[in-house]
């Protein structure tokens, strides 16, 4: 049995467990999904209203959708129809557009993905009682695909390897290409899928935490050439794997001479992520060489790098331009990791410190000053409280302060400690900001204004925008 009821904003076809709506869609949220809303007539005085998550769509298109089991207060569905499509509207490059959960934006002109991700800034920055025209445009690239120098795969329990399907973390989309990344990235990716396959090794079933073979983790440098392959796994390369783990190595040596670090890692722990209990080194070196701005890093498994170098270096020298460093300077780097910011920073100061919980990257990171030839930096393997406290006691309030914390932001108790310490300029270079309103609010109460705020776009097609700020004592 249907039902033909005249809504405002169109016709709903109703039946026992579906509805048809026409909506337009409002908003972007954080997620990259388009958000709508309706209002169902349920026969009482007041209409109820049903919230619309929907994939793939861009604000202001008219869209209709089907939803099942209407009576809720939200619902995620894939639009039926595109009544209205977007002037921004393109047809996606990739043919696992639809499916694949690591591009949100390829159906989105590149010039809307910019604007959509300073309104993003805006918004972050005026729910924390901050001025909006503060932020200026998201400075784009002009390399928008085969940027990403750092992929990360899954092994599916079917044997298939790519990427999460959207909205279904348990599905595996077997990959035939992936316009992110780079073309050696994609070809040891699509060897490596063949020689699982040729084997019928079991992927891991996250459900029953069972099978072998886990992840996929991919570094190629652009700047030099040298490529890591890491196969995460349940069980060591030995016994009645070794001939299976030679095959792999074989065919990787003999096709692509680029890669100089061939690891097995074995990850027995039941987390979801590329993590790793013990490391066999099936060819070449547990790490590889990469370039960028000019200064030369090595790079293990677990090393956090930019995974665009081309923008990269972009926000390097805009981190530097909006410091304005001198040579009678003291600096610190907070979240300094293996000294991405450190170098550049370090050669234009007096003297820099920087501090990271992560002892492997201040390893890295004094190796990379002295492969550099750079000789007035001191790195402290601490978290950003206890090594900010012991910069302080050492080395007395800096000049100039950088930081650049994970997605979760720098928090209250590490602003705080900036803002006492009274830096004359302070640089936060961040990959989510909406923490970053919220850590920059702190800083206010110390005499702090925001003179920049720089969103840059290191990741196209996706949701994820880096911002630079600078701030200085009124």
């Amino acid at each position: 049995m249907f039902i033909f009821v005249q809504l405002t904003g169109g016709v709903v076809l109703t039946s026992i467990n579906k509805e048809t709506f026409e909506t337009t869609i409002t908003y972007i949220d954080k997620k990259g999904v388009g958000r709508a809303e309706v209002w169902r007539d349920t026969g009482q005085i007041n209409p109820k209203k049903l919230k619309l998550n929907i994939p793939h769509t861009i604000p202001g298109e008219k869209v209709k959708v089907t939803v099942e089991n209407p009576d809720r207060k939200w619902a995620r569905v894939t639009a039926d129809e595109i009544l209205e499509p977007s002037a921004e509207r393109i047809e996606a490059k990739c043919p696992h557009f639809e499916l694949c959960g690591g591009c949100v934006f390829q159906h989105w002109h590149y010039n809307g993905q910019l604007r959509a991700k300073t309104e993003y800034v805006q918004k972050c920055f005026q729910d924390q009682g901050f001025d909006k025209s503060l932020v200026q445009d998201t400075i784009g690239t002009d390399s928008p695909w085969r940027y990403r120098n750092k992929m990360e795969f899954t092994f599916g329990s079917d044997g298939s390897l790519g990427m999460h399907e959207q909205g279904n973390f348990r599905r595996i989309i077997d990959l035939e290409t992936c316009l992110i990344a780079g073309e050696t990235t994609e070809a040891t990716m699509l060897e490596i899928s063949d020689w699982a396959k040729a084997h019928q090794l079991p992927g891991y079933n996250k459900d029953k935490h069972e099978g072998l073979l886990r992840h996929l983790m991919i570094r190629e440098s652009y700047a030099t050439g040298e490529v890591m392959l890491g196969v995460f796994a349940t069980e060591p390369p030995t016994g009645k794997l070794q001939a299976i783990a030679d095959d792999l190595t074989n065919r990787i040596t003999s096709k692509f001479k680029q890669v100089k670090s061939l690891i097995w890692f074995v990850n027995k722990d039941w987390a979801d992520r590329t993590q790793a209990e013990e490391q066999f080194v099936l060819a070449g070196r547990d790490f590889i060489y990469d370039e960028m701005s000019g200064y030369r890093y090595r790079l293990w498994y677990d090393t956090f790098f930019q995974t665009n170098p081309r923008q990269a270096e972009k926000l390097v020298e805009l981190a530097i331009e909006m410091a304005n460093p001198t040579e009678s300077e003291t600096m610190i780097d907070l979240f300094c990791g293996v000294g991405t910011f450190s170098l550049p920073f370090a050669s234009r100061v007096k003297k820099l410190i920087g501090v990271e919980i992560v002892e492997k990257s201040i390893e890295s990171a004094i190796r990379n000053a002295e492969d550099n030839g750079i000789h007035n930096t001191h790195f402290i393997a601490k978290d950003a409280r206890r090594g900010f406290d012991q910069v302080i006691e050492e080395f007395g309030s800096p000049d100039l302060l950088m930081l650049d914390p994970p997605r979760s932001g720098a928090g209250g108790k590490v602003m705080r400690r900036i803002g006492r310490a009274q830096p004359n300029r302070i640089v936060y270079v961040s990959c989510n900001p909406e923490s970053l309103a919220i850590d920059l609010k702190e800083l206010i109460q110390f005499g702090y204004q925001i003179d920049q705020v720089q969103p840059i776009d290191l990741f196209p097609h996706t949701v994820h925008v880096e911002t630079v700020c600078l701030l200085s004592k009124k």
